[in-house]
């Protein structure tokens, strides 16, 4: 009978579970190199083209998908040639399709009329031929390519009629981003009038080679807060002329014949016999110590930061990071003198005007206060009974109560009346601090001053 072939890849069984292809295989692609020749009528020069394409077939349902890699300047429409799909073979078996055992190293197949040749493929394709059994040859060149040969032959003995020289600073601004080398200067200005000693920061940007001076202003020093001294750019080392129109230029163009204007020839100057070069200010030119001129004005460079000095010690090797003194010592803030008690209100009143310029209340001790002050029928008040030290007849009776608060050290003193004595009882003294006499510092009664015995002295009038 008829023998009936399988129109997909029949694949040995292995001694793992039996699996459907689309599940062993997925993920998996067989990858070859190979080529075609497409015929060139237009050209008288040229008869054929090479093209170089990468052939891919899908082990999970044997579709084939076929892409030619982009060539810079080829003119041709590159990329993917054959979408993935099953190709059918050539007549006259065109009722069945390409599978794994069709593809092999030195092989050609006809996909759609077109021949391509296999030459190479990768180490996975490979192996996995070895496996089952396939004959595996080893890889063939590629055969040269007439046009491209040309043109690679012209591209290297074409010279550019605009030689321009390419600087390439990304390398340096992506090693340096955001790092800044930051130095402490001072400007001396002395020797003009009205002039003085001032304070700069200076700036160093490794990312492009660019410095800054910013101002330091001290407080009350007469000037402007405008903190920028030098925006950020490039610092020349020394005064640069002003150049001309057209004598700074990124090319230069030399008249090498004929005469100028109409009819003469030009080239550019690659040599660059013409250029003016300015030096700037590099990374080794800095250093405490060093003085750097900045449009005339001689700064001289005193100290620098952590980062600075660990920078330039891994780099240069520098060990000695000595800061130049450049301004005398603070001389330490005077203690504000404070004005005599002038007799109006309470001392502690008269020293908030002396030490704020809007006076403020003096503060209570509020955990004292909380802890003695009255709670039900503890008063937390000390009561004495005293008399005047004195040998006047009509003073020698008078009694007076002294009471003491220990929520907040007051003492008040007051007068029980007594019936046809004279004299009127009643507040003998208000309720505050008492200073005790002839003492130089701020020292008030205490509990521990108030006893039996204890002499208090209140306006003069000695109690006890």
């Amino acid at each position: 009978g008829q023998e009936i072939k399988p129109k997909t890849t029949k694949f040995p069984a292995g001694d793992g579970p039996a699996l459907p292809a689309w599940v062993a295989f997925d993920r998996q692609v067989l990858r070859f190199n190979a080529y075609f020749q497409e015929a060139v009528h237009e050209l008288r020069d040229e008869r054929y083209r090479v093209r170089n394409c990468l052939v891919y077939f899908y082990l999970e349902d044997d579709s084939v998908e076929v892409i030619e890699p982009k060539v810079k300047n080829s003119g041709i429409p590159q990329g993917t040639l054959i979408r993935r799909h099953r190709i059918p073979l050539p007549p006259p078996n065109d009722d069945k399709f390409y599978t794994v055992d069709d593809f092999a190293v030195g092989r050609e197949i006809n996909l759609y009329s077109r021949t391509f040749k296999i030459t190479d493929c990768d180490q996975f394709t490979r192996r996995f031929l070895a496996k089952l059994g396939n004959k595996i040859t080893p890889n063939e060149s590629l055969p040269e390519d007439p046009y491209s040969k040309r043109r690679d032959e012209m591209q290297e003995s074409m010279q550019p009629l605009r030689p321009y020289e390419k600087h390439d600073t990304l390398k340096q601004f992506l090693e340096n981003d955001r790092r800044v080398l930051r130095f402490f200067c001072v400007w001396d200005d002395t020797d003009n009038m009205f002039g003085d000693a001032r304070e700069l920061v200076l700036h160093y940007f490794l990312a492009d080679d660019t410095v800054e001076l910013l101002e330091r202003v001290p407080p009350n020093a007469g000037r402007d807060a405008g903190s920028v001294f030098l925006r950020r750019s490039r610092l020349p080392m020394g005064p640069v002329p002003l150049h001309q129109p057209g004598e700074i230029a990124s090319r230069t163009v030399l008249n090498v014949f004929g005469p100028m204007g109409a009819g003469g020839r030009y080239i550019l100057d690659s040599l660059k016999t013409g250029a003016r070069d300015t030096k700037y200010y590099c990374d080794s030119d800095l250093g405490i110590g060093a003085v750097v001129d900045v449009w005339g004005r001689r700064v001289l460079i005193c100290d620098c930061d952590d980062f600075t000095k660990h920078y330039y010690k891994t780099k240069y090797g520098v060990e000695s990071f000595d800061a130049l003194q450049y301004r005398d010592e603070a001389p330490p803030p005077k203690a504000p003198e404070i004005a005599p008690y002038n007799g109006f209100g309470s001392e502690e009143d008269s020293l908030s005007n002396c030490l704020h310029l809007i006076p403020k209340p003096p503060r209570r001790d509020f955990k004292k206060f909380m802890a003695k002050d009255r709670r039900g029928l503890e008063s937390n008040v000390l009561r004495f009974e005293a008399r005047f030290e004195t040998t006047r007849p009509i003073d020698i009776d008078r009694r007076f109560i002294v009471s003491y608060f220990l929520s907040d050290d007051t003492l008040s003193v007051f007068e029980p009346p007594q019936r046809n004595s004279g004299i009127i009882g009643g507040k003998f003294t208000e309720r505050r601090r008492v200073k005790k006499p002839d003492q130089t510092e701020q020292e008030y009664y205490a509990a521990q001053d108030l006893f039996v015995g204890a002499l208090l002295v209140l306006n003069r009038y000695k109690l006890f």
